[in-house]
């Protein structure tokens, strides 16, 4: 007889029957139990104990051949036959079936009310359970399940059309998001690279690749069109930098090279003045400007050859630091004595007589030259500096006393003189007569002009 199931031909799970007949209770009892299995399969008979969900016997039915039955509205579809069992065995087999069905059923409408999974996804789920149910080899409400997968469906799709709509919104703050880190990446790329900081650009560049890698791992997945548009745009961009900032480092690596060149040149020039002690100064001066502009050969290069550069000149200015020393050494009598020359050159301002004061000035100069050439150079500049001081006061005194008694400027100074008293003579009238008139006004004027007419009169000496 074909039925729609048969648990003896076409069931796989844990509680059908095995193929082959199935033996009588008492025939099992008789066997060996087999050893315990990790996880053991359910016998393809079991005893008769009440249905998991309630009721579910009340929609099925067993014939005396074992064909089991399920009530579906008024009419009775037949679910499978059990011929080798009781009719309670067989009935509950085909309930636990049904058991099964609602589990799942539940299991979604409990992941619905908890949240979190998608709403889309579990009405997925919904809708391929619905097919199980209709028609399903199962005893128990099956319309009324099918129902509650129905009206759960229903719901989800709303849910489903919210979530899609969300996600929509998700992906195009998304897509956004990622356009701006392509757009950061592009402006790095268009960037002139010989005005780029390259150190500093090839971490923005590792923070941007950072921040792509993150937002792929974390963010929403994207339409795979936009997302591939999306890459190219970023590695292209990427690419380019990368290209520039080799080429860069490959042009900067011969510069270094040349400038490391010429820079040994030049110290092996300059450790050959170390036999000529000071008199090779003026040379390694000369080196040092072409030293400067041989340019950069990188930072560690540039400090080792500095450091050798350098030893040479220490040699060089070494020398000079020692005959400083012994110039120096020598100097220090003959810079005792011109510093007390200068305290005699000091007494020259006390000499009213100024041809007296002259010669003795003179002297001192004569003994100043005597004494010779003072190291070091700044030292002798000062001592000069503060004679030539002494001289000039002299030179000053000297100008004054000629103009004082030249001729001509006496005869000038007598000239005005008299201009002056004549002058006061007729300021005092006129002061007598704005006093008798009462003429405050013109008597202070007619003061006025005389106090600074004799002013002036005492000044030429009248």
């Amino acid at each position: 007889m074909s039925t729609p199931d048969n648990p003896s031909e076409t069931d796989k799970t844990a509680d059908a029957p095995k193929p082959g007949p199935v033996p009588s209770p008492a025939a099992l009892a008789k066997r060996p139990k087999p050893p315990v299995a990790p996880v053991a399969e359910a016998p393809s008979v079991v005893p008769s104990v009440a249905p998991a969900t309630p009721g579910a016997s009340e929609w099925g039915r067993v014939d005396e051949n074992g064909v089991v039955s399920v009530k579906e509205g008024d009419d009775w579809r037949v679910v499978g036959e059990f011929p080798d069992g009781t009719h309670d065995e067989a009935l509950q087999y085909y309930v636990r079936k049904f058991d099964d069905l609602a589990f799942k059923v539940a299991t979604i409408e409990q992941r619905h009310q908890a949240g979190g999974a998608s709403a889309s996804d579990l009405r997925k789920q919904a809708t391929q359970l619905r097919d199980d149910v209709v028609g399903a080899s199962a005893v128990g409400d099956l319309e009324g399940l099918a129902t509650r997968l129905t009206g759960m469906i229903d719901e989800l799709a709303e849910a489903s059309a919210q979530e899609a709509t969300a996600q929509r919104a998700a992906v195009d703050a998304a897509i956004a998001e990622r356009e701006k880190i392509v757009e950061q990446v592009e402006q790095l790329a268009a960037r002139d690279p010989e005005t780029v900081q390259w150190k500093q650009a090839t971490t923005e560049l590792n923070d941007l690749f950072a921040a792509w890698q993150t937002h792929q791992k974390t963010g929403p997945r994207l339409p795979k069109s936009t997302a591939q548009a999306l890459w190219k745009r970023f590695r292209d961009s990427r690419s380019k930098v990368e290209r520039a900032r080799r080429a860069f480092f490959a042009e900067l690596d011969e510069v270094h090279k040349s400038a490391k060149a010429d820079k040994t040149r030049i110290i092996e020039r300059a450790e050959a003045l170390v036999s000529q002690g000071e008199d090779g100064i003026p040379t390694y001066r000369a080196l040092l400007d072409e030293w400067k502009r041989a340019g950069r050969a990188g930072r560690k290069a540039d400090d080792a050859l500095w450091a050798r550069f350098k030893a040479a000149g220490d040699v060089l200015y070494q020398a000079r630091t020692e005959r400083n020393a012994e110039e120096e050494a020598e100097s220090a009598p003959r810079i005792e004595e011109r510093t007390a020359l200068l305290e005699e050159a000091k007494q020259v301002a006390d000499i009213a007589d100024l041809k007296q004061a002259r010669a003795t000035l003179t002297s001192i100069q004569r003994r100043w030259d005597e004494v010779g050439r003072i190291f070091p150079r700044d030292v002798e500049r000062d001592l000069d500096g503060r004679m030539r001081k002494i001289e000039l006061a002299l030179k000053e005194r000297e100008e004054i006393d000629w103009k004082r008694n030249n001729p001509e400027t006496k005869a000038r100074a007598n000239d005005m003189g008299a201009q002056l008293r004549e002058s006061i003579v007729e300021f005092e009238a006129d002061l007598e007569k704005a006093r008798a008139a009462g003429d405050d006004r013109a008597a202070t004027e007619a003061q006025e002009a005389i106090d600074a007419r004799t002013a002036w009169l005492r000044a030429i000496g009248g």
